[in-house]
């Protein structure tokens, strides 16, 4: 299972949701060749819960995630801002990362960012896997932490933007501070952009569906990261799109339809009958 630990399925977290923009980065997943991904959205993002109902309208439910109609693994997460500068990590089942988002309500802007000894409270009354994301990276403040709160990490995110930037020192930072707390490390792009799948996976040799099978498997280290060749000029690429098409939605224009052709179209089909969202 080539699974990618960290995507958004948004261009921007400041962008409308648009279904055809979502349905497009999933598609382009699928055809980089991921069976799999975590779907890490910022915590803070416009139209957070509507990404989630547009997903499970188009998929079914298999353990905890959402396959999607083209075959694709989806497993619920969020990502979310700390008070001491950091990003992190939370996977678990869509209801969970649903009720966490609307709990987080007053803590979504800067200067009201819940510190992390906070959060992990929080996060623990959930059963869900909790990670440092990019943990190395400029502005943030992770391995700083106080050694018990480093310790409650699940795992730590060799991200792609960094490995890109920096692939030596990337790799070098984050494997030792995974030795040092004996945490997996795993592998994410960090996309918002269809370019970017691809440039780094984990590649799992069986299928998991559940949070708690995934990480049993991250624990026994039955895994290896798969770092492209081209992922610098991946993450460069992407970044340069996602920067054009932010300006062009800026000067009124559709970016959705330069990118994909198509005018975006309102998605009104209803949940599947027994379908709770929390």
């Amino acid at each position: 299972m080539k699974l990618d630990f960290h995507t958004h399925g948004k261009l921007a977290k400041r962008l409308p949701f648009s279904t055809q923009y979502t349905r497009w980065l999933f598609e382009e997943a699928k055809n980089a060749g991921l069976d799999a991904l975590c779907l890490t959205e910022h915590f803070n993002t416009l139209q957070f819960e509507d990404l989630y109902r547009y997903l499970l309208r188009h998929s079914r439910r298999e353990g905890d995630t959402l396959v999607l109609e083209n075959g694709l693994r989806v497993f619920p997460g969020m990502e979310t801002d700390i008070a001491e500068g950091g990003h992190i990590l939370t996977l678990g089942r869509l209801e969970d990362i649903l009720e966490l988002n609307r709990r987080l309500a007053p803590h979504k802007t800067p200067g009201k960012f819940l510190p992390f000894a906070r959060l992990i409270r929080l996060f623990r009354e959930y059963p869900v896997l909790v990670g440092a994301a990019h943990p190395f990276r400029a502005g943030g403040h992770i391995p700083e932490l106080p050694a018990p709160l480093l310790g409650q990490f699940d795992f730590l995110d060799l991200n792609g933007k960094d490995v890109a930037e920096n692939r030596e020192r990337a790799q070098e930072l984050t494997y030792a501070l995974g030795q040092k707390l004996q945490k997996p490390v795993i592998a994410g792009s960090d996309t918002h952009q269809a370019v970017q799948y691809g440039c780094i996976y984990t590649d799992f040799p069986g299928e998991a569906d559940t949070v708690a099978d995934l990480y049993r498997q991250m624990q026994a280290g039955a895994y290896q990261i798969v770092i492209s060749e081209n992922a610098s000029f991946q993450v460069r690429t992407a970044g340069l799109l996602k920067r054009a098409l932010k300006e062009i939605h800026a000067l009124g224009g559709d970016y959705v339809q330069i990118l994909v052709g198509a005018k975006e179209a309102a998605d009104t089909s209803p949940l599947a009958p027994g379908t709770k969202v929390c």
